[in-house]
């Protein structure tokens, strides 16, 4: 097992990893929209979701994979009303690769984002 850590993705804000490289998979922690050069957080459902997904590549190209070998994410909510545009920047994230994927609503995100995205990757 390998921690996973890079500071082209904010440092955990609690007891945990990055990630963690197991075999020949990366299991991502629940990014927030934390930008790591300034330690602040976007605010808007569009600039949260884009800052997570830059933090998820980075964390990926720090283990040795990229976004094309993502096999399954999960989304969490504050409100379900901003699936449609976290799934359009998601879709263009992707592109053609379709990772599998479960979304979820939740009442509260830490630090009150309105998203958070974790992942698993493989190598």
């Amino acid at each position: 097992m390998e921690i996973i850590k890079t500071s082209n993705a904010p440092a955990a804000v609690g007891p945990y990893s990055q990630a963690i490289k197991l075999d020949r998979f990366i299991f991502g922690s629940g990014q927030l929209p934390i930008d790591p050069r300034t330690g602040l957080m976007k605010t808007g459902i569009s600039d949260q979701t884009k800052q997570i997904l830059n933090n998820i590549s980075a964390i990926l190209d720090a283990s040795g994979s990229n976004k094309n070998n993502v096999v399954k994410t999960t989304i969490f909510l504050s409100d379900m009303n901003n699936f449609s545009i976290v799934n359009e920047i998601y879709a263009g994230f992707f592109g053609d690769h379709r990772p599998a994927r479960s979304t979820i609503e939740v009442s509260k995100l830490p630090k009150d984002s309105l998203i958070e995205i974790e992942f698993i990757a493989h190598i």
